[in-house]
């Protein structure tokens, strides 16, 4: 589904009549296709000492590799194509003056879906109280900027955790990510990264060949374009839907010549099937993305129990008993990478979506469980993670009253609703190798909507 809105008021007669009326003009999001430059300009590194080698230097030298455009020192006259703010070596809240201050002369020659991205260290809980204020200001400061910009622009940020250099694999993986057109919808929002053994030599442009992945609820929507990135991105793709999907489900399979199973995610034995199918078709198991689910919304007290365990069921306890089958049994051929479909429901809560919101806030909580578990000492190693969805123009959101849709549309900072693809990026970034000190995390795919953070 399209948002003619967005269209009408970038092109055409439409577009200077929008400008004379004053209305809300949303931008036109650039996102990824292959053969782009990382950036839509030069990039502008801040926080850097004079005379000293600081992680600015080292955030610079390492986006000098990706050959990029990239520069310490601002002037007036260069359009920015991104501006990174280093504020990782921050103790005190006014140490932060200086490189805000040089952000924002250079946020008056941001260019159109430009980034700002914040590298900052994590919140850690023997931070003294001075550098606790520090570290958390960060946070407040980075998704308001992110509020201000316009023109398809984005504020986000990463969160370095004391034991990872920022210019550790995975740090820079992530700052890749948020200075690229993947991050289209992803606004406002803060990302925590810590030590890996990520690899530095990841293929930017295949980053999961050699991979199988399943996704499941893949015949349609959200789910067939997770397939279809992740297969774009080199992995052989298992993609999962129940039987009356049976026809749709191997188209997808076919565009991206992976394998279909049919399949209802709640039977007992849907682990035991998805990994008999992923290692006699292709060998393995790698990437496991939990997108399957649905609506049965009502207000509480119309809620009947049908409605809410079928939403639980599908949502959250099938997530649960796959995962948990897959781990016990040692299903997984590399270090796993599980990454869950959540919600900004399961964030701030919807009427009329108590069990909608239920089952994705007890998605984040395995998350961050499993994240737990992977991570322990002896543990199988790997990531989970979890992706939380905003408007996403789908046909599920299609059916939303117009008016609802023009308000959920809007209110969010970029002002329009997500693609699939938008979702799928998320997605993609946190299934590949380099994203391995990324581990536990909920990142917003929502363009900064106004629930929740």
């Amino acid at each position: 589904m399209t948002d003619s809105y967005v269209q009408a008021v970038n092109s055409g007669f439409t577009k200077t009549l929008a400008k004379k009326l004053g209305l809300p003009r949303p931008a036109v999001l650039r996102r990824y296709r292959a053969g782009d430059p990382l950036t839509v300009g030069p990039v502008l590194v801040l926080g850097g000492t004079p005379g000293v080698r600081d992680d600015a230097d080292r955030v610079a030298e390492a986006l000098l590799g990706w050959d990029l455009d990239v520069r310490q020192t601002p002037d007036d006259t260069t359009r920015w194509g991104a501006v990174v703010v280093v504020l990782s070596g921050i103790e005190r809240p006014e140490d932060a003056s200086a490189p805000v201050m040089a952000l924002s002369a250079a946020l008056r020659r941001l260019a159109p879906n430009g980034r700002v991205v914040t590298i900052s260290r994590a919140p850690a809980e023997t931070d003294s109280p001075e550098l606790a204020a520090a570290r958390e200001g960060v946070d407040g400061f980075l998704r308001s900027v992110a509020k201000e910009l316009r023109y398809g622009a984005t504020g986000n940020g990463v969160q370095v955790t004391d034991d990872a250099p920022v210019d550790s694999p995975s740090v820079l993986a992530t700052l890749r990510f948020f200075l690229s057109a993947r991050s289209a919808f992803v606004d406002g929002q803060l990302l925590r990264v810590g030590a890996s053994d990520a690899d530095p030599a990841v293929d930017v442009d295949l980053p999961l060949a050699g991979k199988v992945a399943v996704v499941t609820g893949a015949a349609r929507g959200i789910g067939a374009q997770v397939a279809r990135t992740l297969a774009r991105d080199g992995a052989k793709v298992v993609v999962v839907d129940v039987p009356a999907a049976g026809e749709a489900l191997a188209a997808v399979a076919n565009e991206i010549r992976g394998t279909a199973l049919q399949l209802d995610v709640t039977a007992d034995d849907a682990g035991a099937r998805i990994l008999e199918h992923a290692r006699a078709r292709h060998g393995g198991l790698d990437v496991l993305v939990h997108n399957a689910g649905i609506l049965r919304d009502k207000l509480l007290a119309n809620m009947s129990p049908d409605k809410w365990d079928a939403v639980v069921a599908v949502n959250l306890a099938a997530q649960l008993r796959i995962t948990e089958y897959l781990l016990g049994a040692n299903g997984f051929s590399s270090e796993p990478r599980i990454v869950s479909l959540a919600s900004t429901s399961g964030i701030a809560g919807n009427r009329g979506q108590a069990n909608y919101a239920f089952s994705k806030a007890g998605v984040i909580g395995h998350t961050r469980a499993f994240a737990r578990l992977l991570a322990a000492p002896g543990g199988p190693g790997g990531t989970a993670n979890a992706v939380a969805p905003g408007f996403i123009e789908t046909d599920m959101t299609a059916s939303i009253p117009f008016v609802q849709r023009e308000v959920a549309r809007r209110v969010a900072s970029l002002q329009q609703g997500g693609q699939p693809v938008d979702v799928a990026e998320a997605i993609a970034f946190l299934a590949s190798p380099a994203a391995a000190g990324v581990n536990g995390q909920v990142l917003r795919v929502c363009g900064q909507n106004v629930v929740g953070r």
